[in-house]
């Protein structure tokens, strides 16, 4: 007769809520950290591996989720990869009514791109896909969501 040893269970913290269980760091005041959690992230990156319709399946809620923002701005899709079409958007369930796709000129990069809609703050985010983004582009990705008081978003398929 075969024996187990019953190890105890653990609780196990969701994702988040692990990371939120962390200590705040010592000298940080809690208004800082107020402030810093009231204030949206202005870029932020989502890597993505692995293949291309599990991609998809795992970006479809987040495009979902910022098409039906409750804002009067567009969401913008700045060079999305060619299975990105018009009914890969339909079937995935966002809302096309708030959704522009844009592809740069052939004198102008992604990055260009990217920069001058977040500038002009007629979209509330901008997600583009520019790969690896190093720190100058961030910078300049930061500056022109400021401006245009937008938010960028970089997917990086791997």
């Amino acid at each position: 007769m075969q024996q187990f040893i019953h190890a105890p269970e653990q609780a196990q913290l969701p994702l988040f809520e692990a990371f939120l269980a962390q200590p705040i760091l010592p000298g940080l005041k809690a208004s800082e950290l107020a402030r810093k959690s009231t204030q949206p992230e202005l870029f932020s990156e989502l890597s993505l591996r692995g293949a291309p319709g599990h991609c998809q399946s795992l970006l479809a809620p987040v495009l979902r989720e910022l098409s039906e923002e409750d804002e009067t701005r567009w969401l913008t899709l700045i060079a999305p990869p060619s299975s990105l079409t018009q009914a890969w958007l339909r079937d995935a369930g966002l809302n096309r009514e708030r959704i522009l796709l844009l592809h740069p000129r052939s004198n102008q990069s992604p990055l260009q791109l990217a920069c001058e809609v977040l500038r002009l703050g007629l979209s509330h985010t901008v997600v583009s896909w520019l790969g690896s983004v190093n720190a100058t582009s961030r910078q300049q990705l930061l500056r022109a969501a400021s401006a245009g008081n937008a938010q960028s978003l970089n997917i990086r398929l791997g």
